[in-house]
C-alpha cells in the first residue's frame, strides 16, 4: 500500500496551469510537514516546495517562486501544488513526501504524477 497518492498531472502547453494533489492512504497527513519534489529524466531529484504541518511555513525552489503555490486543507487531509505559468523545464515526475518535522528527511512517499509542458 502506497502511503501517499499524487494526482493532477498531465500534458499542458507552456504558460498553462495545473493543480497537483497529495492525499494519504493509511496515515493522517495533517500530522506531517509535506514537500513536493520533482525529477526529470537524467536529472537529480529536486525540492520544489514544502509546507509545515499547520501550513504556517512554506518554502520554494528559486526556479518556481512566484509561479507555484503549496497549500494544504487539513480538514480534507490533502496538500496541493498550484502550478501557474508552466514552462517546458517544469516537465518532470512530481512526488509528494511526508516529513515528521518541517525540514527533516521524508518518511513516506508517493509514486508520483507526470507533468509534461509542451512548448
Amino acid at each position: 500500500q502506497v502511503p501517499l497518492v499524487e494526482s493532477g498531472g498531465g500534458l499542458v502547453q507552456s504558460g498553462g496551469s495545473l493543480r497537483l494533489s497529495c492525499a494519504p492512504s493509511g496515515l493522517t497527513l495533517a500530522a506531517y510537514a509535506v514537500a513536493w519534489y520533482r525529477q526529470a529524466p537524467g536529472k537529480a531529484r529536486e525540492l520544489v516546495a514544502g509546507i509545515s504541518s499547520g501550513g504556517g511555513s512554506t518554502n520554494y525552489a528559486d526556479s518556481v517562486k512566484g509561479r507555484f503555490t503549496i497549500s494544504r486543507d487539513n480538514a480534507k487531509d490533502t496538500v496541493y501544488l498550484q502550478m501557474n505559468s508552466l514552462k517546458p523545464e517544469d516537465t518532470a515526475m512530481y512526488y509528494c513526501s511526508a516529513h515528521p518535522v518541517y525540514g527533516a528527511p521524508g518518511l513516506y512517499w508517493g509514486q508520483g504524477t507526470q507533468v509534461t509542458v509542451s512548448s
